[in-house]
């Protein structure tokens, strides 16, 4: 780990592997379904348009879980370099049972609205929320939250002793 990094949250091989043979399975069985006894050609070409949508999103299932969230300094970013969230510009982290989250995850929510952006399995931004978890470890989204929590308690503490 880089000496700036406070914490990581990355999908292990096995859930990467889980993750993307369920969305393979999930597709062979639209195909299949649509050539065991097809239905009209519309419903076939549905399903079969919809076994390639899924295909797509394994592929990019993929591509995403092959980097890591990394908490620093400054924000939070992913192992690539891409900027998710700077820490100045969060509100809030919510991990309760009931927010809106990726599964073992956690919510952010930030000042500002930025570009959406996906990477399935690992983080989703869509205006001023942003998703951190999916195929990630429950420990390590945990103890990201606690110390970015942590983190914006100090932030706020000291900048209310400055007013």
């Amino acid at each position: 780990m880089d000496h700036d990094v406070r914490a990581v949250i990355e999908a292990s091989a096995v859930r990467r592997w889980i993750g993307v043979g369920m969305l393979a399975a999930i597709a062979f069985l639209m195909v299949y379904g649509a050539f065991s006894s097809p239905p009209n050609p519309l419903w076939q070409t549905v399903l079969i348009g919809l076994a390639a949508v899924v295909l797509w999103i394994a592929l990019r299932l993929w591509q995403a879980t092959a980097f890591r969230i990394e908490l620093t300094d400054d924000g939070l970013r992913d192992s690539s370099g891409a900027e998710i969230a700077r820490l100045s510009d969060i509100k809030s982290v919510q991990r309760g049972s009931f927010a809106f989250k990726p599964t073992n995850g956690f919510l952010l929510r930030t000042r500002t609205t930025g570009a959406r952006a996906w990477r399935p399995g690992l983080w989703w931004r869509f205006g001023s929320r942003i998703g951190i978890g999916g195929v990630t470890p429950a420990h390590q989204a945990k103890y990201m939250a606690e110390a970015l929590a942590t983190r914006l308690a100090e932030r706020d503490q000291a900048s209310s002793h400055l007013i």
